[in-house]
């Protein structure tokens, strides 16, 4: 298999189920955003951090990859068999994300990103995931997209900002709390 084709040298590219879309397409942004996120959780895995949130961060990758095949075919044409999301999905990201809330002093002040490199990385994150979130639900008023996508996406979201938080937490790093000067 060739890395190149050539196919997508005027500006289209093919969505799984054979029709064609200019690369602007927002169903393209939308699976390209999710590829940014991707690639976002694995610098963010890359960092030293505890193996609990290596091996949760994995499975979370797996689970983009899903997002992007749904979000990359025609629903109106594709007949491939694309892996789906199951609601135990979310679960697991709501299950994870009260443990460590638990684990975490109460939250009383928005919190500035940063404190550290991984911290970062996961509010980095974070911010690409709501975006990733937003071009779904403004696909979705046009095109079919699944709902569980959403609600991942925006679960997701709420993980990384926990997952910050217990990273800065368990490396000892105080957050930035953002105090408004009035």
């Amino acid at each position: 298999m060739k890395i190149y084709t050539k196919t997508g040298d005027k500006g289209q590219t093919s969505l799984i189920g054979g029709t064609r879309v200019a690369k602007h397409h927002l169903r393209i942004e939308s699976y390209g955003t999710v590829d940014e996120l991707n690639s976002y959780i694995g610098l963010i895995r890359d960092q030293d951090i505890a193996k609990k949130h290596k091996d949760l961060l994995k499975e979370v990758q797996d689970r983009l990859f899903t997002i992007g095949a749904s979000l990359a075919a025609d629903p109106e044409k594709s007949k491939m068999k694309i892996p789906d999301l199951h609601v135990v999905d979310i679960e697991i990201l709501e299950n994870e994300i009260d443990r460590m809330d638990g684990e975490l002093p109460a939250l009383r002040h928005f919190i500035l990103p940063g404190g550290s490199n991984a911290v970062s990385f996961c509010h980095i994150a974070r911010c690409v995931c709501r975006r990733a979130e937003r071009l779904a639900v403004h696909l979705g008023e046009d095109s079919f997209v699944e709902e569980k996508v959403v609600m991942y996406l925006n679960r997701l979201s709420d993980y990384l900002f926990t997952l910050a938080r217990k990273i800065g937490n368990e490396q000892q790093i105080a957050e930035n709390e953002w105090i408004p000067r009035v």
